[in-house]
This record gives structure tokens, C-alpha cells and sequence, in this order.
């Protein structure tokens, strides 16, 4: 019964490679005729999950090129209504009535316009067709100018920041991806971390990781899991009305990922921490 044997074999090895995902693998003619359907139903689950993959893949990448292609059509009549509304504005002897609509417009539009950039950004570059451009970056320059480019914001804000980054830290990403990410991150913190907290940004070195984490106590509760709010469209708090489009934690983890990083939220209890990881390189 020596066939036998080599057919079980054959099954096992079957199911193990459906198992690793290779789907499309394929059982061969078995000579033990009682265990013969066995190695069919194996083949058919295969093909049933390959097809279910294929269908489920291609829906997505539709969906994709159905929000870049919407997106991309706005942007057009967006500028007309805000180029539009500025003329309005200038316009003199204006009813104050009238003013407050174009004031009201003016901003609903702006809003408009970041959430379409939003959208665009975030399905392109999960679309893989984002054209990155690799270099040699130090995590703690990263960091400075991010805080740079927000200063304002962080002085008129009841946060205190804390900052602590080693030196020589160098990742390999394309360095207008990773601005925007931390840049997402501090925006994050300003808009949810608790009034008079601290935020706590720092950098170092683990493992041979250059590892970057965004920390602070959360000003509402967080009924939801690390990986819900990296999703689409999800804010920590779905009452608020702050103009935000839930696509900041998206794309800070869609850009880090396709510059071959990793992106994390640690939630405990109130304590909200962004952590991305990159390969540190000479």
C-alpha cells in the first residue's frame, strides 16, 4: 500500500500550500480510489478561494479608480467656486447678510477642497501608482521640521510638547511622504489630545529600527480599536465637526507602508500612540 501512503502525502502537501496562500496549486491523479474525492474537494476549495480573491481584489482596485477619478473631476469646479467666492468678498457695499453666506460658503468649500486632496492622495498611493522618490533622511530633522511647520498651531494650542530624539538616525523614504505623516500625527494631537497635557514626540534607535512615536492622553473616549481609526473616514470622535475628513491616520499609514516602513496605534485606556518603524541604514 505503498501509493497509498504517497497519496496522503500528496493531499498533505496539497492543503499546506492552500494553506500558505499558494491557491493555485493543484492536487495531481492519486491512485486510492476512497480518498480521491478528497484531493478533488481540495482543488475546488482552491480554485473557490482564488476566485474569491480575484473578485474581492478587483472590486477594490474599481473602487479606487472610481474615488481618484471622482476626486480629480472636483478639483476643477472646486476652484471655480472658491475663485468665485474670493471675488464675491472684494465686492463692496455688500448687505452684511450676504457676507455671512459668503463667509459661510468660502469655508464649506475649503473643506471640500482638503477632503477631495485627501481622497485623491489616499487612493492613489494605495492604488500603488504614487511616484516616491528615495533618500537618505535623519529621523530628528524629520521631526524638527514637522514641529516647524506647525508652530503656530502648537503655540496657540493648551498643549506642552515634548521632544526627544537621539542623533543619527537615518531611514531610507522619500521625504515629502514622511513629512506629511508626521505632520498628520502632530495634527492629530492638537485636534484630540486633552487641553493642558503633554505631547510626547520622540526618536531612537532598537533592534537596528529607527522607531518614531507620537504620544498623548486623549481628550475623548476611545471606543474603537487600533486598526478601526487607521481605516477610512474614521475620527476618534464621530460627533465632532472640526472640518476634519478621517483620512489623516489613513494616509500617514498608507504613505509610511509604501515607503517600506511600518505604521502602529497603541491604545491604553486614554494613552493614544502613533509608532512607525524603518530599517536603519548607514
Amino acid at each position: 500500500m505503498a501509493y497509498r501512503a504517497k497519496d496522503i502525502d500528496e493531499i498533505n502537501k496539497g492543503a499546506e500550500e492552500i494553506r500558505k496562500g499558494n491557491l493555485q496549486y493543484k492536487i495531481g491523479e492519486l491512485k486510492s480510489g476512497d480518498i480521491k474525492k478528497i484531493a478533488e474537494n481540495i482543488n475546488e476549495i482552491g480554485d473557490g478561494l482564488e476566485k474569491s480573491v480575484s473578485e474581492k481584489l478587483r472590486a477594490e482596485r474599481l473602487k479606487t479608480e472610481l474615488i481618484t477619478n471622482v476626486s480629480h473631476d472636483l478639483k476643477t469646479p472646486l476652484t471655480s467656486i472658491i475663485s468665485y467666492t474670493e471675488l464675491l468678498s472684494n465686492m463692496e457695499e455688500l448687505p452684511e447678510e450676504a457676507k455671512d453666506y459668503i463667509w459661510i460658503i468660502a469655508k464649506k468649500s475649503e473643506r471640500l477642497k482638503n477632503l477631495t486632496q485627501d481622497l485623491f492622495e489616499v487612493s492613489k498611493v494605495q492604488s500603488g501608482n504614487e511616484i516616491l522618490v528615495f533618500e537618505k533622511l535623519d529621523a530628528a530633522t524629520l521631526i524638527n521640521q514637522a514641529l516647524g511647520e506647525h508652530d503656530n498651531e502648537i503655540k496657540k494650542s493648551e498643549l506642552v510638547f515634548r521632544v526627544k530624539t537621539a542623533k543619527d538616525l537615518f531611514i531610507s523614504a522619500d521625504g515629502r511622504k514622511m513629512s506629511r505623516v508626521l505632520g498628520n500625527l502632530i495634527d492629530n494631537a492638537l485636534k484630540y489630545a486633552m487641553k493642558n497635557t503633554r505631547v510626547f514626540i520622540s526618536a531612537y534607535e532598537k533592534d537596528n529600527e529607527v522607531i518614531m512615536e507620537i504620544k498623548n492622553t486623549s481628550e475623548y473616549p476611545m471606543d474603537f480599536d487600533a486598526e478601526e481609526i487607521t481605516g477610512r473616514f474614521v475620527r476618534g470622535d464621530k460627533s465632532r465637526t472640526d472640518g476634519g475628513s478621517g483620512l489623516g491616520l489613513a494616509i500617514a499609514k498608507s504613505y509610511t507602508e509604501a515607503c517600506g516602513g511600518r505604521f502602529d496605534i497603541v491604545i491604553d485606556g486614554d494613552l493614544f500612540k502613533a509608532v512607525i518603524r524603518f530599517d536603519k541604514v548607514m
